[in-house]
C-alpha cells in the first residue's frame, strides 16, 4: 500500500457525533411567536459552523427580515408560502428552500394544518437568537403561552436590542 499525505487537518477527537430524534428528552424547546421551535444540533456541537432547528409552526410566520448567514429550510408537513427579495414561492412537503446570506425573505404558514421543516443556519449563531427571545417549552409541539401585550412588548424589545448583535435586521412589512 503506497502511503498518502494528507492536507486535511488531523481527526479533532474532542468532537464527537450528535446523533438526535426531535423528541428526545434534554433537547431545548422554545416558544418562538406563534411556533415551537426545537434546536436539535447547536453551534456549541458543530464548533460554530452551523445549527439545525426542528420548527413546527401552526400559523404565521416572522416579519420580513434579513440577516448575514445562510438559511436552509426542509418542509417535512404543511405548506409554506416564502417570500424571497420580490418573489413568493409556495413549498411543501419535501421542497428545500435555500435563502442566500443578506437576501430579505420570510414565510408564513399557508396550510390547514401546521407546518413543521427543519432550519439550517451557516454559521450558528441563530440558536442563540432564538433562546434570548423565546419561552422554553416542555415539547417539540408544545403552544407557547399566548403572550399578553405586556410580554409582546418586552420580546420585541428584547428583538430589535440584539438584532444588530446576531447580524440581523426586520424590514418594513411587504406590499
Amino acid at each position: 500500500m503506497t502511503e498518502q499525505t494528507s492536507t486535511l487537518p488531523a481527526d479533532d477527537l474532542s468532537r464527537t457525533a450528535t446523533i438526535v430524534h426531535a423528541d428526545d428528552p434534554g433537547l431545548i424547546h422554545l416558544g418562538v411567536g406563534v411556533g415551537t421551535y426545537t434546536i436539535l444540533v447547536s453551534g456549541e456541537q458543530t464548533g460554530g459552523r452551523y445549527t439545525m432547528i426542528d420548527m413546527f409552526v401552526p400559523a404565521g410566520g416572522p416579519p420580513p427580515h434579513r440577516h448575514d448567514f445562510e438559511e436552509i429550510f426542509h418542509v417535512l408537513e404543511g405548506e409554506l408560502e416564502v417570500s424571497f427579495r420580490d418573489e413568493v414561492h409556495h413549498v411543501g412537503p419535501g421542497q428545500t428552500v435555500n435563502i442566500p446570506a443578506n437576501a430579505p425573505h420570510g414565510f408564513r404558514v399557508v396550510s390547514a394544518t401546521p407546518a413543521r421543516f427543519l432550519c439550517i443556519c451557516l454559521p450558528a449563531g441563530q440558536e442563540e437568537y432564538f433562546k434570548l427571545v423565546g419561552e422554553v417549552l416542555p415539547g417539540r409541539t408544545a403552544p407557547p403561552t399566548p403572550p399578553t401585550p405586556e410580554v409582546m412588548a418586552e420580546r420585541r424589545s428584547i428583538m430589535l436590542a440584539n438584532a444588530a448583535r446576531f447580524h440581523s435586521e426586520f424590514l418594513p412589512p411587504r406590499a
